[in-house]
């Protein structure tokens, strides 16, 4: 059973197609065609009433979708009880949206392509509406689209995308993604072969096709072997009787009871293995050890899979990139968190040392005007006492208080001088909150050098696995030329064996034509020799009787004139060509 996700991607591209004024509003009647299309293609029962009972408030103007996604879950979606053909389902939406969102004539691929290229759109786009599809999935799959047309991955080639993305906020709509493989993406591709790859690619993510090919298959009842062709899908292996899926011979039904085992070679075929059922086996022969291989991989990691309870290797492939896209996106933003907040109390720290700077300007400045009323007090006591000199004798009196005043500023000055002691240790408390606060810093700033050098041991554990690729890539690629270099061997053994044969010819002909000037001087002997034999039959008297036959010209073979009849002749030649098309299937 198909998501209900996933089918409301496709419905939600048809409606937006309805959609002509873009205000999230369309009329009941287009509503009509598409619900009735929808049942039609998902095999549900049409109630035209419901949908008039559904919107009996709102006959006089467009419906909104809001109003029209109740109806469409409780109506359609809920009612989906066997499986329908997807495909369908996807064409309909397809053909109510491609033409007013793309110009066909533009693109250098196919309608086919371009629709395929809309469901993996489709089936790699975000949960979130107005869907779009993000930068990491678009890579994944150009990078799959590469590696099914056998070229590899040019880090270039998609740095030249990028713009386009950071235009877009680093997303595409499907119209854009499109637009992106049919225009940018396939200048200079052979169009054949990157049809080809995106139908690989269809197959794979929508479809579910794990491995398809040609094995031979043992019958159960005439225990004879013919060749089909194979599907491996999650569930089932599928075989057919040729690679177009047009006549399908049978289903291999895979579950968790199922397991394959690898058998030795008997009844003149190799690369055999078998896959037991419940209730009953099947016996397949690969073509190489290498088919094999893969397929007994591929069979039983679909058995592991449905162990474990996943139906589908690429939905769950795309739910845990998801899971580490929302796990790095909430890693960045609590890291952004962290930083903003040590940056308000680096922020907070520079304001009260700043604020402690002006207080001490100030104390400075208050120091500076009480030393310079100091001095300038002390100046004035000097002129004083030099008229209290003059005056000693006289003023005795006056200068004991005046004495005494004096102590008393005195006091006052030694108690300024301590308070002016405070300040200074005070600011010496300041400025040893400003070092551990800058040493807070280079801590903060230590730690954001951490989290860069783990980033960059993840990259580099990225680029190892990439460079793992590359040399499967490479030895894949040298198996290739070894394969090649073989075929070009037996075309040479082939062309030898054609010289030779036209050589076998130009002597047979020869020796026909040699056999013919022999026949003919034969033919002149015989005739001489009948004719000295009717001369001397008539001299003595006989008279030879004419017997009846065949008076048809005689026919001359290799092996002598007249040596077989019509019938034997035809049965030599339809035995000669039987072993010669034998000899030619050998090679």
């Amino acid at each position: 059973m198909w998501l209900r996700d996933e089918l409301l991607k496709s419905i939600w591209h048809a409606f937006t197609a309805l959609d002509v004024d873009q205000r999230g509003k369309v009329s009941k009647s287009q509503l009509k065609v598409l619900s009735h299309n929808l049942c039609t293609v998902m095999k549900i029962p049409h109630d035209p009433v419901a949908l008039e009972e559904h919107f009996k408030d709102d006959n006089k103007g467009p419906v909104s979708n809001q109003g029209y996604m109740p109806y469409l879950n409780r109506f359609i979606l809920d009612k989906v009880q066997e499986e329908f053909d997807v495909l369908e389902f996807n064409k309909m939406c397809w053909t109510l949206c491609y033409k007013k969102n793309i110009c066909a004539q533009q693109l250098l691929i196919s309608d086919g392509d371009a629709f395929k290229v809309w469901c993996i759109f489709n089936f790699l786009s975000e949960d979130k509406y107005p869907l779009v599809i993000v930068t990491e999935e678009i890579e994944y799959f150009l990078r799959k689209l590469m590696e099914a047309m056998g070229s590899g991955w040019s880090e270039e080639k998609f740095a030249d995308y990028k713009p386009q993305l950071n235009l877009n906020n680093n997303c595409l709509t499907a119209w854009e993604l499109i637009e992106l493989v049919g225009i940018r993406f396939s200048k200079g591709m052979n169009q054949q072969t990157l049809s080809m790859g995106i139908n690989e690619v269809f197959q794979e993510l929508i479809l579910d096709v794990l491995k398809q090919g040609y094995m031979m298959k043992k019958g159960h009842k005439r225990k004879n072997w013919t060749e089909r062709w194979f599907v491996l899908r999650p569930n089932a292996l599928s075989y057919y009787v040729c690679e177009d899926l047009a006549e399908k011979k049978g289903d291999i039904i895979v579950d968790r009871t199922c397991c394959v085992e690898s058998l030795l070679d008997k009844e003149g075929k190799k690369c055999l293995f078998i896959i037991k059922c419940t209730d009953k086996s099947f016996e397949i022969s690969a073509s190489d050890k290498k088919k094999k291989q893969e397929w007994l991989q591929a069979i039983q990691t679909c058995i592991q899979l449905l162990s474990l309870g996943l139906s589908s290797p690429h939905r769950e492939a795309r739910l845990r990139r998801r899971e580490l896209r929302q796990k790095q996106q909430a890693e960045e933003d609590d890291l952004a968190e962290r930083m903003k907040q040590l940056q308000v109390a680096n922020e907070n720290k520079q304001r009260q040392l700043e604020d402690m700077k002006k207080k001490i300007e100030e104390a400075a400045a208050k120091a500076a005007m009480e030393e310079h009323s100091r001095k300038q007090t002390q100046l004035d006591l000097q002129d004083r006492y030099r008229l209290d000199l003059k005056r000693e004798k006289l003023v005795r009196q006056q200068m004991e208080e005046e004495v005494a005043q004096k102590s008393c500023e005195l006091e006052q000055h030694l108690q300024r001088v301590r308070e002016l002691e405070d300040m200074y240790h005070r600011l010496e408390e300041a400025l040893e909150d400003e070092r551990q606060a800058k040493q807070d810093e280079e801590v903060m700033r230590k730690l954001q050098a951490r989290l860069l050098e783990e980033e960059a041991e993840k990259r580099a554990e990225l680029e190892q696995i990439h460079m793992q690729q590359q040399r499967a890539l490479s030895q894949t690629e040298a198996e290739k030329q070894e394969l090649v270099a073989e075929q070009l061997a037996k075309d040479r053994d082939l062309q030898a064996a054609m010289l030779q044969l036209e050589r076998l010819e130009r002597e047979r002909h020869g020796a026909v034509e040699q056999y013919g000037k022999m026949s003919r001087k034969l033919e002149r002997a015989t005739n001489k020799t009948k004719t000295w034999k009717d001369k001397v039959a008539k001299h003595e008297g006989l008279v030879r009787l004419i017997q009846p036959g065949d008076k048809r010209p005689q026919r001359i073979t290799n092996w002598g004139p007249a040596s077989f009849t019509d019938t034997e002749l035809e049965l030599r030649k339809k035995s000669w060509q039987e072993s010669k098309n034998q000899g030619a299937q050998a090679q």
